[in-house]
């Protein structure tokens, strides 16, 4: 079973090499603004004490964006539970929104947070033409081989 906990100063060496592994660097770029994932605040899921998924977020006003979100344990519920997490801390907090973007080749991650409640909201055409000059490591091909061009805007609104 895993256990859910907010990131703390001891992850940072960890959290960086997840971001380089997974991400090609600690940056990551969403409708034009440049992250430093590492510095983020997050939640981590531990398996028997060993780290096996993160989510980063960043809060903007009164919403909140996942900025990355891996899961070394895929279909044992990791990313379902990060994703409780940080809602759960959205919602307390007063926000009204949780968003995400990820690329068009991402056709599982894509069905993945359609199935926890996220609704498709908006498709950036060639978004990532920009995103590329300020990450040029961005490759440009992605899952099965499809052309990374496009950033698609997902959210969840809360009631309130």
């Amino acid at each position: 079973m895993y256990h859910i906990r907010k990131t703390r100063e001891e992850d940072c060496a960890w959290i960086r090499d997840l971001l380089r592994k997974e991400w090609g660097s600690h940056l990551v770029v969403s409708k034009g603004v440049l992250h430093h994932a590492d510095s983020l605040p997050g939640f981590l899921a531990e398996i028997n004490g060993n780290r096996q998924g993160l989510l980063t977020y960043h809060i903007i006003g009164n919403e909140y964006e996942i900025v990355t979100l891996n899961s070394h344990a895929e279909r044992q519920g990791i990313g379902s539970a990060l994703i409780d997490a940080v809602k759960c801390e959205a919602s307390t907090s007063g926000c009204n929104r949780l968003w995400l973007i990820t690329t068009n080749d991402n056709v599982s991650a894509i069905r993945f947070y359609q199935k926890r409640g996220f609704a498709l909201v908006a498709i950036h055409r060639n978004a990532i033409d920009q995103s590329r000059r300020l990450k040029p490591e961005i490759p440009f091909t992605g899952i099965d081989g499809i052309p990374i061009r496009d950033e698609i805007e997902m959210e969840l609104m809360f009631d309130k």
